[in-house]
């Protein structure tokens, strides 16, 4: 598949508009979020398998997460600027103040980091982010993830999965 070379100054105002985009995260400016999103808006959170398509929903997605962490800041590491896209390596930071993905607020901290991929639209605004990370590692920090190598994990996975739990003593029973 070719992909034809994008102008430097288009690459230019494509991150300058992602600037912007994040610098209205770091804000909590929900609108001025929503303006750097062109039309056909879409929101990608792949971890929970949930998609946004359209303003509407793109805004309810942001009103929730800036809800749940009022305190949201997020870190720029570092920028890849490709032909079509631009991919940013960020540190989202926050403490959940607010009910988020069915969890009640936890009051707990948390510091993840997470890779957003920006697409565009013909007229230079966003068409969708879409964005990566590690859903244990933030349900981890918010305390309700624990390992299975500890014994609070193995405790919760006893409790949550008991017919798990039960096929495989049967199993291993069976062998001995």
């Amino acid at each position: 598949m070719a992909t034809s070379a994008v102008p430097l100054d288009r690459q230019s105002r494509r991150m300058a508009l992602v600037e912007e985009h994040v610098r209205c995260e770091n804000a909590h400016d929900l609108e001025g979020v929503i303006q750097t999103f062109g039309e056909t808006a879409r929101y990608d959170d792949e971890p929970w398998d949930t998609h946004y398509e359209g303003r509407d929903q793109v805004r309810q997605f942001y009103r929730q997460l800036m809800a749940a962490l009022p305190d949201l800041s997020i870190e720029i590491v570092r920028r890849h600027v490709a032909a079509d896209t631009i991919v940013l390596e960020v540190i989202i930071r926050g403490t959940q103040q607010g009910p988020w993905r069915g969890l009640p607020p936890t009051g707990r901290r948390v510091e993840v980091p997470l890779c957003g991929v920006y697409t565009f639209s013909a007229d230079d605004r966003l068409a969708g982010e879409k964005i990566y990370y590690d859903r244990a590692l933030v349900l981890r920090q918010l305390g309700v993830f624990h390992e299975p190598q500890t014994a609070l994990g193995d405790l919760t996975i006893l409790l949550t999965h008991p017919v798990t739990i039960a096929q495989a003593l049967t199993r291993k029973l069976r062998k001995i």
